[in-house]
């Protein structure tokens, strides 16, 4: 086998790995994991506006805005001008979406993060850079992707559902 087969078969096993859990995270919360990304932001910085959102969770604006249509739909956001500066429309959670929100699967980075933070800061480094090359090599440097994936526990072994 090719080295570089070797990398996409790795790479197949990450990205088939990460659509398990968005499958086991919808199936627990209901929600996407974009979709709860923006929950958790909006729960830790309540009245930041859409671009900040955006900016902070590494997604466009107008991805940001197609989320929060479907969560304001869901009764789970919402959108309030600011009696100070009308051209500010604060985002909010709603009861519904803060129950929603503390009752969420936990991370999965929190098992990831663990066993990346015991690497070297060398090892640490390393890894960012050929993530980053692999990004560049396959055009996806620009695309919209939020720093952080939630799902439920992470288990040793997977199965298919």
């Amino acid at each position: 086998m090719h080295k570089y087969e070797e990398l996409f078969v790795s790479l197949r096993k990450v990205t088939r790995a990460i659509g398990l859990y968005s499958k086991k995270l919808s199936k627990e919360s209901g929600l996407t994991t974009p979709q709860l990304i923006v929950l958790k932001e909006i729960s830790q910085h309540g009245g930041w506006m859409v671009k900040d959102i955006a900016q902070s969770i590494n997604l466009s604006s107008a991805t940001v805005t197609s989320i929060l249509d479907r969560l304001e739909a869901r009764n789970l956001v919402i959108r309030e001008r600011s009696v100070t500066d009308k051209r500010r429309l604060g985002l909010y959670l709603t009861e519904q979406g803060e129950t929603l929100v503390n009752n969420a699967p936990r991370p999965l980075q929190t098992h990831f993060i663990d066993r990346f933070e015991r690497l070297q800061d060398w090892e640490q480094t390393q890894l960012v850079s050929t993530m980053q090359r692999i990004a560049y090599m396959m055009d996806a440097e620009n695309l919209d992707a939020a720093p952080m994936l939630e799902v439920g526990l992470l288990q040793e072994t997977t199965t298919p559902e």
